[in-house]
């Protein structure tokens, strides 16, 4: 083995993780997985958190060929014996702050990392959603990924378009992201605390923040006070473990129109675009 041969790369804990070659068999959480295969890396198999079934989310796998890429499971249907069933020589993790790894109990993840690498990158509020792509495009190239210059050149010019709408000499659309908990009840978000909604903020778009109170990055309105926020338009969580909309919303706040959206978001430039396209639609409309 030579120097040269060898793959290094150190994740978001400050771990290094080593490897005699490039890694080929990658197993992933689904938003990470998702990621990758958005940058040119295609995972060999997936898995979920606390929050998802015994089938993957659709909301959460973006344009992953789900035909040709397991799902090992999720929660407490994980063990280490069932995560390396498909023999990943690399796992690709998430954490959202200390870095605990996501989806996987503690008495799981420690014994996966002494069988094989485990590579985790920090997703919090903590960093700016550019520096969780640019974390997430670091590790597809150490993986073999070539960058794609007309992602890069699609996504600046979604930015452009939804920071020209967002300037229009009119009145600013209101904008709510929330999450449905039943005909009763919506988490609303704290647009301060999610990278991508700060991307909005950022890029002009008027997002609604609710009153302070308990919740850190959630504040959990009852019906009535979520929309007596007046959105014009809305981004309602997809995630299958969320309530429909139309059953929150009934007949007499269907109006504004809505924006699917994952909190869970996925990081290559290709689907963020899209993501700020949906929104762009929609402050138009």
């Amino acid at each position: 083995m030579t120097e040269q041969s060898e793959w290094r790369f150190s994740d978001d804990r400050g771990q290094l993780s080593t490897a005699p070659r490039r890694p080929e068999r990658v197993l992933a959480y689904v938003q990470a997985g998702a990621t990758l295969w958005g940058l040119g890396i295609r995972p060999q198999g997936i898995f979920g958190s606390d929050h998802d079934g015994p089938g993957p989310d659709r909301a959460k796998t973006g344009t992953l060929p789900l035909d040709e890429v397991a799902y090992v499971g999720a929660g407490s249907g994980l063990d280490v014996e069932r995560l390396l069933s498909g023999r990943p020589d690399l796992v690709v993790a998430v954490s959202y702050g200390n870095g605990h790894v996501y989806g996987l109990a503690p008495e799981t993840a420690k014994p996966l990392e002494e069988r094989v690498p485990v590579v985790v990158i920090d997703v919090s509020q903590a960093r700016t959603f550019e520096e969780i792509g640019d974390r997430f495009a670091e590790l597809a190239r150490s993986l073999g990924a070539e960058g794609r210059a007309d992602a890069d050149a699609d996504l600046d010019a979604a930015r452009e378009r939804l920071r020209t709408i967002a300037a229009a000499p009119a009145d600013t659309p209101r904008v709510l992201a929330l999450s449905p908990a039943g005909p009763d009840q919506a988490h609303v978000a704290r647009p301060k605390m999610w990278p991508e909604l700060r991307v909005l903020t950022e890029l002009g778009v008027h997002l609604v923040e609710p009153a302070p109170g308990p919740g850190a990055n959630w504040s959990s309105l009852d019906r009535a006070d979520t929309f007596a926020l007046r959105p014009d338009v809305i981004l309602a969580d997809i995630r299958a473990h969320a309530a429909p909309l139309d059953e929150l919303r009934g007949d007499e706040h269907g109006a504004a129109p809505v924006v699917p959206w994952n909190p869970e978001p996925l990081y290559g430039p290709r689907d963020h675009a899209r993501f700020l396209g949906l929104v762009a639609d929609a402050l138009e409309g």
